[in-house]
């Protein structure tokens, strides 16, 4: 048994979920290992595979699955605690452990009393199973709400094929939750949420993933041919699913993996300056103001990122926030976080200056740069930043 699920009673019959600090110093293992290998990941624009022996080894991709499914029962919190510690380590790592977690709470929201979908989670925590995403189209782009390819059922089996430009570790998943039209006469937005397994589908490569950051996502285009039993399809609409799960924990996931990469680049950038400090004893170095800069920014993305876990605890206790207000806080989460996240990183460059330009060093920061390049663009800042002025527009509240 691995080291988490052993911290849980399996004998009872409602085991205990694992605690926090267990969890944690488990990713802090797997962080280890995705820090070694993370500038071969960078540069040979490969998967982590160390990375995610490691984390199938503690069990942490059925992390957030309850215990009863074999789960360790996690909270968000503590699973956006792991996405910072990995994306301290190794970007790519953090990102597809970040996606992974997205689609299992999209399935356990809104699939439990599923029987189909409460055993694709029990595989999951007892198989380690990796669960991708396929949202873009092509002539779509990345209009998450919207899909040109259809679900084609026939009595109890479907079919459909999607055209995808990018479906991150496709080709290293072991399942894909894939969006599409609820049938072929169904209008694009009237979308529904589909879990095929690898049995069930069949990838063929569109193009390659050559790009300035996050390379080891290996988000190639595909395109994506599935059939399977109905009962597959996830039993409510797509728009529930993305407004009440995919959003809100995307984009609290994702800040905290924002979190990690800067929290590194700050701490680099901490090193550096005291090595500069110690070097010249009684004068302060130059770099003083941008270190206290780069501090203030993280503290201001550490209080958002809380602020956000807080309101989407209370959320689920009491299921008395407006979807307005909702949507606008998520949103704007997203958008200042990974706006906030490249500013803390460019700060820690100035403080390490060609020690932080050069490959190579203790302190190099390049890596850093160009994977958080990739936070304004992963849905683009600007659709959101025009979808929640049209959320403001309609609020009443």
């Amino acid at each position: 048994m691995n080291p988490v699920l052993a911290a849980v009673d399996q004998a009872s019959p409602h085991p205990a979920p694992a605690d926090s600090a267990t969890l944690i110093a488990a990713a802090q293992a797997a962080a280890a290992v995705a820090a070694t290998h993370a500038d071969a990941v960078d540069r040979d624009a490969r998967f982590p595979d160390e990375a995610f022996v490691t984390l199938r080894e503690h069990g942490l991709l059925g992390a957030m699955i309850p215990t009863h499914l074999g789960g360790a029962g996690a909270t968000l919190d503590t699973v956006a605690a792991i996405c910072r510690v990995l994306g301290g380590a190794c970007a790519a790592t953090g990102m597809v452990y970040a996606m992974h977690q997205i689609q299992v709470a999209c399935v356990l929201e809104h699939g439990m009393g599923s029987p189909w979908h409460e055993r694709l989670l029990s595989r999951v925590a007892g198989e380690q199973l990796l669960l991708a995403s396929a949202t873009s189209e092509e002539a779509i782009g990345g209009a998450l709400r919207n899909s040109g390819c259809a679900v084609n059922a026939e009595g109890e089996r479907f079919h459909l094929l999607k055209m995808a430009p990018t479906i991150s570790y496709g080709a290293h998943a072991d399942g894909i939750l894939i969006t599409a039209r609820r049938s072929a006469d169904a209008a694009p937005s009237d979308q529904v949420l589909v879990c095929a397994l690898k049995a069930d589908y069949t990838l063929q490569s569109l193009n390659t993933w050559d790009t300035l950051g996050m390379r080891g996502t290996c988000s190639n285009g595909f395109r994506l041919e599935a059939a399977g039993d109905v009962a597959q399809i996830l039993p409510v609409p797509f728009g529930q699913i993305a407004d009440e799960t995919m959003t809100p924990v995307s984009h609290i996931v994702w800040s905290a993996l924002w979190l990690g990469i800067a929290g590194d680049a700050v701490q680099r950038a901490k090193t550096f300056f005291q090595g500069q400090a110690r070097a010249r004893p009684g004068s302060m170095p130059p770099s003083a103001p941008r270190v206290a800069e780069a501090v203030s920014l993280l503290q201001m993305i550490e209080g958002r990122l809380d602020l956000a876990l807080a309101h989407q605890r209370e959320r689920h206790v009491a299921k008395a926030v407006s979807s307005f207000t909702l949507a606008a806080e998520m949103n704007g989460l997203k958008t200042a976080v990974s706006t906030m996240a490249l500013d803390v990183v460019q700060q820690a460059m100035l403080v390490c200056g060609m020690a932080g330009y050069k490959h190579g060093t203790p302190f190099s920061l390049g890596r850093h740069l160009r994977d958080l390049w990739s936070a304004p663009l992963m849905i683009n800042n600007d659709r959101i930043l025009s979808n929640t002025a049209n959320l403001l527009l309609a609020d009443r509240t």
